[in-house]
């Protein structure tokens, strides 16, 4: 079964991107996408449950997705997973995002690590 992807991005290039790269990938399966923290938020609230893997870029088209990492962890199913993968991830907002409830934070221009990040966690294998 795939695991069910929330996407929480403002860029069409880049939805369309994820979107490619996860059927290269296989096993993952977008089952929405927000452009904007109140969208996101309220998808949130709305679909308890329905992700299996919240996937949050930081600056979007309205707001941020620093608002939306909490309320994604509060929203979490078991096992559930919560990544920010954004152009702005430097080491203090790492630890911010991480001190909110993310699971892993990466920059854009860490693509190998997040790509094989995911990898790890459709085998199951276990994150520090």
């Amino acid at each position: 079964m795939a695991r069910r992807v929330f996407l929480v991005e403002d860029l069409r290039g880049m939805r369309a991107l994820l979107a490619d790269l996860f059927a290269t990938i296989g096993g993952l399966e977008i089952v929405d996408a927000c452009t904007t923290e109140a969208e996101a938020r309220l998808w949130l609230d709305e679909h308890p449950g329905a992700w299996d893997l919240a996937i949050i870029d930081l600056v979007l088209a309205e707001g941020s997705g620093m608002g939306v990492i909490p309320q994604a962890r509060r929203r979490a199913g078991p096992g559930a997973k919560v990544v920010v993968f954004s152009g702005y991830a430097s080491p203090g907002i790492r630890a911010h995002c991480l001190s909110l409830g993310a699971d892993a934070v990466f920059e854009k221009s860490e693509t190998a690590q997040f790509i094989g990040w995911l990898g790890g966690d459709l085998r199951g294998e276990p994150r520090p």
